[in-house]
């Protein structure tokens, strides 16, 4: 029989997320495994997984891998039940090469860097306007990507078609060879002859090319949502809708979660970071790398912003080491574009988006 003291421990949760199922490991404070355990990818499963986590103590706080994808259900459901959620986005190559790979190990591993607060984040708000706004943008890449496929098909296949169809398409534009491609009409009982099939196979083509046009601009009329919800954002010089859908989803509905501009820059590969050891102290030769992360749009400033030029002024040291700011130029604008969006995409979510 569990004893009170054993129902009022305090436990750290750690959970390895996939399609059809998470498994959880749940730690008490000190380290030690208190168990391990699978349940199903719905919603039953996630009450499930919280009723079986709670009685084994008090939740502190619980880490999740792929909160973003396989665990954004899980993840929105212990949010509303008040549970304290982090991310789990490094993998664990230590434990991996001395105990192996499993389910039950991952999450074990995820509860531990919990325990240990190693590299915590606090995962993305989405369940407003944020995410809807990414979902469609998610659709409207995935309609580019086909449309172009589709386009470079559609040339293949007219670079090869017969001299008189070829000259007549040869002589428009990719619009308008899709659209005289859809135009035509083979006679489907005798496919067996070129001529037929030349013409059937662009049509086959060219349809679903024009359908995709008609669906991306449908997208970019929902898309403009971004319009009202970021206006300052939105007056920025350089900043489109598209810019701002961007950043917006980049940033996350609870923008609050990265706790400064460094974090920020950090975010959208303005913020050098240490890439050399050894070099003596105090030397210009330290070399930085850029980040991986969403670019800004430095290039689309029609003129500098007027910190620039103090900032601008990077010389190459006479060392054989070069830093980053040397070699990229553009990296001050791209500071200052980090900085001045920050705080205006803070502004506009505390007023538009968070209640």
């Amino acid at each position: 029989m569990e004893s009170m003291a054993e129902r009022n421990r305090l436990v750290i949760g750690g959970v390895d997320a996939h399609v059809d199922s998470h498994h959880v490991a749940v730690l008490d404070e000190r380290g030690r495994l208190l168990g391990t355990a699978a349940f199903p990818a719905t919603s039953s499963g996630h009450v499930a997984l919280l009723a079986w986590v709670l009685d084994l103590g008090r939740i502190g706080r619980v880490g999740v891998e792929s909160t973003g994808s396989y665990a954004a259900g899980l993840v929105r459901h212990l949010t509303s039940q008040g549970v304290e959620v982090y991310e789990i986005n490094q993998p664990h190559p230590h434990t991996r090469r001395r105990r192996g790979k499993s389910d039950s190990i991952d999450a074990e591993a995820a509860a531990r860097k919990t325990l240990t607060a190693e590299r915590l984040a606090i995962p993305k708000d989405t369940s407003g306007i944020v995410e809807a706004i990414r979902l469609l943008r998610v659709a409207r890449e995935g309609a580019v990507k086909a449309r172009a496929a589709a386009c470079n098909q559609l040339s293949e296949l007219i670079v090869t078609a017969l001299d008189e169809l070829r000259e007549h398409l040869t002589r428009k534009t990719l619009p308008g060879q899709a659209s005289l491609c859809a135009r035509l009409r083979p006679d489907t009982t005798r496919l067996h002859e070129p001529p037929q099939a030349a013409k059937l196979a662009p049509r086959s083509v060219a349809e679903p090319s024009l359908e995709l046009d008609r669906d991306i601009r449908r997208l970019d009329q929902h898309l403009s949502a971004p319009r009202h919800v970021v206006p300052r954002t939105l007056s920025l010089l350089g900043v489109s809708t598209g810019h701002a859908g961007t950043l917006l989803v980049a940033a996350g509905q609870n923008i609050d979660r990265l706790r400064s501009e460094a974090a920020f820059s950090h975010l959208c590969a303005a913020n050098p970071i240490p890439a050399s050891s050894g070099a003596p102290p105090d030397t210009a030769s330290t070399v930085a790398r850029q980040p991986r992360g969403q670019p800004l749009p430095a290039h689309d400033r029609g003129r500098p912003p007027p910190l620039l030029p103090t900032h601008a002024r990077l010389r190459t040291p006479p060392h054989r080491g070069r830093t980053l700011e040397a070699r990229d130029h553009s990296l001050p604008l791209k500071h200052y574009i980090a900085r001045e969006i920050y705080h205006a995409l803070r502004a506009d979510l505390a007023a538009h988006v968070t209640p």
